[in-house]
């Protein structure tokens, strides 16, 4: 590959900006039709609403004019007799030597959350104060709406002088996930090689000044029983004597964390890579943490969320404030989710959690752990010339260079993507700004946003287009 930037006519990336303005009401208009349709994957939701978005999608692939074939398939999840939710996988072949590039997103959506949490219906797409509110309208259906979007106004400018091959894959299952992922990848393979996959899964630095995501930690997810008793004791007769399943848990739970509040399991790493600033300010105001809040942790803000590990309780089986009776529960069950730091394992940071954790268990409580759900986090090459080819696109498409960004969350498919397509060079994008509330009651996506990065992918593929193998 040529490494240098591309030599394209501002003529015509004048035109393709146009083209993608021009376009910017019906990518729009196409987004709210998809916030419309509830696709998640959950197995106690409708089902039927994921083919109805698949199908979609579908369309809106096709309409664009741009691929040779549209698909919509499943995959086999591994170790089992089931099929992963529907896929579309689109594809057009490169002509006159031209690379290939994939475009990735999901059109499933985490489920709404209580209602009456909602300012406006999840899935009745709102707009107010230059935001688009409802429930994937920032993650991840605004995705695909940008590869959408940048295909049309590409393909509209270039014609039959588009030689690019494209490969778009939509994905069912990311917010469950993904467990069809890599056996969809291995069944797909040559239809998804690619020289260049843009993931448009995450986020950026601000509203107004792009991200290219370089770190993401990974993830180590599963559920922990403690249990103390064979049966639920009165708390009267038997309490100071006895300890309770929900006593032995707080106490088990409360040695993950140190007195900063910074995560204290020997045998979880970190990695030490430089941050941007980011005041204590920004973080109370894009978290919303509350003023007589402090935060946790140790070192720049940013290391503590983009290159430390994280532990969070995030559900608890145990009786209700409602149903509460004087009874010394016999168990309780807890959810942990860690995030790992980029470099470890998934399955190393669970083997240091489950023998802490074990270590620790107050009064010889039984512990059983079940449903483990691992991934690996992701450290990006950024010498290539596609990382080269994005920030400038970026940098144009928004009018403001970009800054790269590590994640605190965890996209873990991506070392799917790496170990089937180790020579792709894989670049993180996203239509999110930090206060689009992915995964959160009222979701939103910031227009303007949207609008700077279907310009930035439009300007990508544009001068994709020129580079030859």
């Amino acid at each position: 590959m040529t490494s240098h930037t591309p030599n394209v006519d501002p003529a015509i990336e004048s035109a393709v900006t146009e083209a993608v303005a021009i376009g910017i009401p019906s990518a729009l208009s196409d987004l709210g039709d998809l916030v419309r349709i509830p696709g998640i994957a959950w197995p106690s939701f409708d089902q039927t609403q994921l083919e109805r978005s698949a199908e979609r999608v579908a369309a809106l692939a096709t309409g664009t004019g741009v691929f040779d074939d549209v698909k919509v398939l499943r995959a086999a999840i591994p170790g089992t007799d089931e099929y992963g939710q529907p896929a579309v996988l689109a594809t057009r072949a490169a002509r006159g030597g031209k690379p290939t590039i994939l475009l990735y997103a999901h059109h499933d959506v985490q489920p709404p959350g209580a209602d009456e949490l909602w300012e406006t219906p999840p899935f009745e797409p709102t707009v107010r104060d230059g935001r688009l509110y409802g429930r994937g309208a920032a993650d991840d259906k605004a995705g695909i709406m940008a590869h959408i979007a940048s295909l049309r106004a590409v393909a509209e400018v270039l014609g039959d002088d588009l030689e690019l091959g494209v490969s778009m894959f939509i994905e069912g299952e990311e917010e469950y996930g993904s467990a069809s992922f890599a056996q969809f990848l291995s069944d797909n393979a040559e239809a998804l090689r690619a020289d260049a996959i843009v993931v448009a899964d995450s986020g950026n630095w601000d509203s107004t000044t792009p991200g290219l995501t370089v770190s993401l930690r990974g993830n180590a997810r599963f559920v922990l029983k403690v249990r103390t008793l064979d049966h639920a004791s009165h708390s009267g007769m038997f309490g100071g004597a006895v300890p309770d399943a929900m006593m032995a848990t707080v106490r088990l739970l409360a040695t993950l964390w140190d007195e900063d509040g910074a995560v204290a399991v020997e045998g979880l790493s970190e990695t030490d890579t430089p941050t941007p600033e980011y005041t204590e300010e920004t973080l109370r105001d894009e978290a919303g943490l509350l003023p007589g809040t402090s935060p946790i942790g140790r070192d720049s803000i940013l290391s503590r969320i983009w290159n430390k590990p994280a532990v969070t309780v995030i559900g608890i089986d145990a009786t209700s404030v409602a149903s509460a009776s004087n009874t010394l529960l016999p168990e309780v069950t807890v959810v942990l989710s860690a995030r790992v730091a980029p470099g470890q394992s998934g399955a190393d940071a669970y083997a240091a959690l489950e023998a802490h954790l074990r270590a620790h268990a107050p009064f010889g409580a039984e512990l059983t752990f079940s449903d483990i759900d691992l991934g690996d986090g992701f450290l990006v090459d950024t010498s290539g010339w596609a990382v080269g080819l994005a920030r400038q696109a970026m940098a144009d498409g928004y009018g403001a260079d970009p800054v790269d960004l590590g994640v605190g969350g965890s996209i873990p498919f991506i070392a799917d993507l790496v170990r089937e397509f180790p020579a792709a060079q894989i670049l993180v994008t996203g239509v999110e700004d930090p206060h689009a509330r992915a995964h959160s009651p009222n979701e939103s996506l910031h227009l303007e946003t949207f609008r700077h990065a279907i310009a930035t992918e439009a300007l990508l593929l544009t001068r994709m287009n020129e580079i030859t193998r």
